[in-house]
């Protein structure tokens, strides 16, 4: 492996540590010296970084900083040639950061080459998702979860993350016109702190709980490159919490939802529909061999595909905003249709605004 010469590379160091004392001054002159095609001296500004943040008590800093270290380690690596380390960066960048993409125009062909690697080697790695989830109680699961350590780097895109499901529109409004990464982590800081049930306590309860929801909608819901949390399981299971009992079944031909567009495979050849929509006769006939290759029972359902995944809510399980006593959630996977897709019945849609409206309340309380 190829190093600066030692007396070089303290040189650097001792120049990054007199110039940027603290964590976010070195990753923010890391960032700029990339920028400027200096990508010795950026990789130089994150390995000084790297060892200031694995000091005893810069846990915490670390692993806020960590997502983006890894993404200019990788980036400044990739940029001097070194492919394959830039690759493992990568790779730990797109573990806290799945649903990343990175600009063809800002960055050099090496890094967009080994960022784009670092995704395929991932992808290829996650199980394939062609299938229903398990059905395994969610709330079982749920109570079961441990986060992991690291949480995905959204200060970027904070607002179109699952915290979208919180923010009015004011709110959002307020937060895009931030540039500045310190005023948007102040934004955030606030925004948590509104929502604190019990502000005289060092935890966040209300915030806690939403991020472990978020981690556990990410690690069961996600759907092909879709982050879980931002799926509608996701959205629905951040809202209104883990259903009492859940279940799965193929759709069925004389489903409601499947009625209209029904996807299923026909009994018939289409030689057989042809003739049978042409036929000879009395306009009785015509109508008879018509709907003999048309109706429902004319198309067998190709149940791997296509399934009603059912939630249900009842009352002890409800957030106290959502008045009723049980709640019944679908979602309809179907070919053509999509996946997981929640069945917007009225009082679900209800359900749902009232949760959404209780995260806005005084402290945080309502929706607990």
């Amino acid at each position: 492996m190829r190093r600066t010469p030692f007396p070089a590379a303290a040189l650097l160091l001792a120049a990054f540590s007199a110039a940027a004392t603290t964590m976010p001054e070195l990753f923010l002159k890391a960032k700029e010296q990339f920028k400027l095609g200096n990508y010795k001296e950026s990789l130089a500004a994150i390995e000084t970084l790297e060892a200031e943040s694995a000091k005893p008590g810069n846990e915490a800093e670390r692993q806020k900083m960590l997502p983006g270290v890894l993404f200019y380690k990788g980036a400044s690596l990739a940029a001097l040639g070194r492919a394959d380390e830039a690759e493992k960066a990568f790779e730990g960048f797109l573990e806290r950061a799945p649903n990343a993409s990175i600009d063809p125009a800002l960055y050099p062909p090496k890094v967009i080459a080994a960022f784009d690697a670092a995704k395929k080697s991932i992808v290829a790695a996650a199980p394939k998702a062609n299938e229903p989830a398990p059905s395994a109680n969610i709330a079982e699961a749920y109570r079961a979860f441990r986060p992991p350590e690291t949480k995905p780097d959204e200060e970027r895109d904070w607002s179109r993350g699952p915290a979208k499901y919180l923010l009015t529109a004011t709110e959002r409004e307020d937060f895009e016109r931030i540039a500045d990464f310190v005023a948007r982590e102040e934004f955030i800081a606030n925004f948590w702190k509104s929502r604190d049930p019990k502000p005289e306590t060092p935890e966040n309860e209300f915030r806690q709980e939403f991020e472990r929801r978020v981690a556990f909608a990410d690690a069961r819901f996600t759907q092909d490159e879709t982050r879980g949390s931002l799926t509608d399981r996701g959205m629905v299971f951040i809202l209104v919490g883990p259903p009492t009992y859940n279940g799965q079944r193929p759709l069925n031909v004389s489903d409601e939802a499947g009625a209209a567009d029904v996807t299923g495979q026909s009994r018939f050849t289409s030689a057989e529909v042809t003739m049978a929509q042409h036929a000879g006769g009395s306009s009785a006939n015509k109508a008879a061999a018509n709907d003999r290759v048309t109706n429902p029972s004319a198309t067998m359902n190709r149940s791997g595909s296509n399934w009603i995944e059912s939630w249900t809510y009842l009352r002890a399980e409800l957030p106290k905003s959502i008045p009723y006593q049980e709640m019944k959630v679908q979602f309809l996977t179907k070919e053509g249709y999509g996946k997981s897709v929640l069945q917007r019945d009225p009082s679900v849609v209800t359900a749902i605004e009232r949760a959404k409206q209780a995260t806005r309340a005084e402290e945080g309380k309502a929706g607990s």
